[in-house]
């Protein structure tokens, strides 16, 4: 008799309670990011952030590369720029991408709460513009981990452009993936974002550049390994 039911509920999320008890026994977070979490439950946007999960699990990975040099494509209030940043060593370096001056200003503040401030090279424009100038400042293959959470529509270029920036190992992890079951659901097909979503998810699907792996955390988040400078991948 499968348990699924008393796991995960219709759209395939750990039910409530079973979430609650999982954050019990394994989240260690920050206070910084305690208190910015707990804003955000009352921003009428609150539900862009990533889940402490998941943030969580990015900052385990940055630590497992012993990573230095990472890239943040989409800011919002800076709670994922947050877990990143706490997780670099002392000399480490995030650039971090936005065009909200207002969303940003929160981050700024718990950055500087965390005493973390001095990590993060926050970018204010479009970020396509910000990925150009790293590439034309001669940054390419420098970056050893960068996470994409911004416009849907423009995720393939932001996966392009990164992975011009990226260094060979170096790592791209894509949150949204799984944009909340629209990807299998008819009903979106005429929907932009989901239609740019799965074209980058069977992009990668076929992209020999990169070791592939999506995780169902969250929303889904993919995690692209370089391994190979290559040809452009399918799709």
């Amino acid at each position: 008799m499968s348990n699924k039911s008393l796991v995960t509920d219709a759209t395939g999320e750990l039910q409530p309670d079973l979430y609650e008890y999982l954050l019990s026994v394994s989240l260690r977070e920050h206070e910084i990011l305690t208190q910015l979490r707990q804003e955000m439950a009352q921003h009428p946007d609150g539900d862009m952030q990533i889940s402490p999960d998941q943030g969580q699990f990015i900052a385990l990975l940055v630590q497992l590369m012993k990573a230095k040099k990472a890239l943040e494509i989409g800011t919002f209030t800076g709670y994922s720029a947050l877990w990143i940043a706490l997780a670099l060593p002392n000399d480490g370096t995030l650039v971090t991408c936005d065009v909200s001056e207002e969303d940003t200003a929160i981050a700024c503040r718990y950055w500087q709460a965390a005493g973390i401030e001095h990590k993060i090279d926050l970018r204010l424009a479009p970020a396509l513009e910000t990925l150009d100038q790293l590439l034309l400042a001669g940054q390419a293959e420098t970056f050893d981990f960068v996470f994409i959470d911004a416009d849907k529509v423009e995720y393939k270029d932001y996966y392009e452009k990164s992975l011009q920036l990226i260094r060979l190992g170096g790592l791209i992890a894509i949150d949204n993936v799984l944009w909340c079951g629209r990807v299998v659901d008819p009903d979106f097909d005429d929907d932009k974002c989901t239609i740019a979503i799965r074209e980058l998810n069977d992009k990668l699907h076929h992209d020999s550049r990169v070791a592939l792996s999506l995780v169902a955390i969250a929303d889904g988040l993919t995690l692209a390994m370089k391994h190979s400078r290559g040809v452009r991948g399918e799709g």
